[in-house]
């Protein structure tokens, strides 16, 4: 069964690039230690994007599932109060579109 890429792709406004990254920087990690998990990446624009590219990728379908419908939405609501204990932040993004694709083909750097 081929593992599977989930690539959300989040709209920024620059004036709220910074706040994003300290979140994600800041975020608790329970991504890394879901089962099934196998790779995050944070993504920042350089040019002629304002979307910044949150890839993940899952052994299954199944896997990222559980993620999304355990931690990651505990994590998104009302598990939260904001910094400091008043209200939760208001999002960085103002947009979020979810990808999803199988990974069919893949390489690594060869050994020397």
């Amino acid at each position: 069964m081929p593992s599977v890429v989930k690539i959300n792709a989040l709209t920024v406004p620059a004036e709220q690039r910074e706040i994003l990254e300290k979140r994600f920087a800041s975020r608790a990690g329970a991504v890394e230690s879901s089962d099934g998990f196998e790779w995050f990446e944070l993504l920042r624009p350089v040019e002629g994007t304002d979307q910044y590219l949150v890839y993940t990728r899952w052994r299954s379908e199944q896997d990222f599932q559980a993620w999304r419908e355990g931690p990651m939405k505990a994590a998104h609501q009302g598990g939260g109060a904001g910094e400091g204990g008043g209200e939760r932040p208001k999002p960085a993004a103002s947009g979020s579109t979810v990808w999803s694709f199988e990974v069919v083909q893949q390489a690594g750097p060869k050994q020397a």
